[in-house]
């Protein structure tokens, strides 16, 4: 996984760094076919900004995340990826059901 982050009107700190790593290893568990992911942090006036482009197989999910604080708005921005992962993952595989109906026998009655 490539992995890169971006600092805009700040510099991204080593703690910076190890915290959204520490996080991303939850997403990283739910999608195994992570191919690059960009991280942005960006300073607007008095608002904190986080935001990644993930490009998995198949799918590029664009999140981002204001806040006062830098370390609340990586919460935030981790969060709602992890609910965006879930459910590009649930459509991409089919459900149970569907299987079940799928694979059913066909009986047919003798003539």
């Amino acid at each position: 996984m490539n992995l890169k982050f971006v600092g805009q009107n700040l510099d991204v700190t080593a703690a910076l760094k190890d915290y959204t790593l520490s996080k991303l290893e939850r997403i990283i568990r739910h999608a195994d076919q992570v191919i690059s992911a960009t991280v942005t942090f960006s300073v607007l006036k008095v608002q904190k900004k986080a935001e990644i482009n993930l490009h998995l197989s198949g799918k590029d999910i664009h999140i981002d995340c204001v806040d006062n604080d830098m370390y609340a708005a990586i919460d935030c921005l981790m969060d709602k990826l992890d609910r965006a992962v879930i459910k590009y993952k649930e459509k991409k595989q089919p459900s149970h059901q569907t299987l079940e109906i799928l694979t059913g026998d066909i009986v047919t009655e003798p003539e």
